[in-house]
């Protein structure tokens, strides 16, 4: 059993207050459930736009595909974990997910609709860390790669990127959890083999989605099953830094 602990990049002038996490992974990390009209926000909790400013977030907070851009799980992780810090804490969002991109984009320098999906994500996160610490990653991704062949080189492709991403970012212990692909899809190659990630890579967890509805498309979730999956995303991240 890994030790808990409350991930500090000790070398950075930043404000321990400011606790910040990296959300990558495709369209379910991203959002595509409908937009409500009354989305209550919180001073507490920020993202980082799409110029790389903090704003109080709110859905959508991605922007990979403005068009379709949705409710995703990052808010409900946010307003969930928050309860859970220090008071005078804050939650600052590092949104960098793309909507269809398998994990073969996922690594330095590969291209995905003209973007550098891998690349990106460090730059913003870098970005934030002049103003908060990095407490951890929220994954979900697997719906491009759910298939007998993919699968099979799954494991190590998340095991190269975790062990990079910490490298990048100089913190072997950051947390990462993971989240299954919908069960209302065909999910068994690929959620088996997101199920083995905790006993393969240390300093993580995945959180189920089972009992977890689409949107009628038989790919996304629908709104209240994607803020259901942040609330199981933040359960897992609060016992990884605790």
């Amino acid at each position: 059993m890994h030790e808990k602990l409350f991930v500090k990049n000790d070398t950075a002038k930043e404000d321990t207050n400011l606790h910040l996490f990296l959300l990558i992974g495709q369209s379910n990390m991203s959002g595509r459930a409908p937009l409500p009209s009354d989305e209550k926000t919180n001073p507490d909790i920020l993202m980082l736009n799409k110029n790389n400013q903090w704003v109080v977030a709110k859905d959508p907070l991605h922007f990979d595909k403005p068009d379709i851009v949705g409710v995703g799980p990052g808010l409900s992780f946010a307003q969930v974990l928050l309860k859970h810090l220090p008071k005078g804490a804050r939650i600052g969002l590092i949104p960098c997910a793309w909507g269809g991109s398998p994990i073969s984009v996922w690594q330095p320098d590969s291209i995905y609709l003209h973007h550098k999906p891998y690349n990106e994500a460090i730059e913003r996160t870098k970005i934030a860390m002049k103003s908060g610490v990095l407490n951890g990653i929220l994954w979900h991704q697997g719906e491009s790669d759910n298939s007998p062949a993919k699968a099979a080189n799954y494991l190590a492709e998340i095991t190269t990127l975790v062990t990079r991403l910490r490298n990048e970012f100089q913190l072997p212990r950051l947390p990462f959890v993971a989240g299954e692909i919908g069960y209302f899809q065909q999910h068994n190659y690929i959620n088996k083999v997101i199920d083995s990630i905790p006993s393969t890579i240390a300093y993580s967890k995945v959180v189920s989605a089972k009992g977890l509805k689409d949107k009628g498309d038989k790919i996304h979730f629908d709104a209240s099953s994607a803020r259901e999956l942040g609330k199981r995303y933040a359960n897992a991240m609060k016992k990884l830094l605790y």
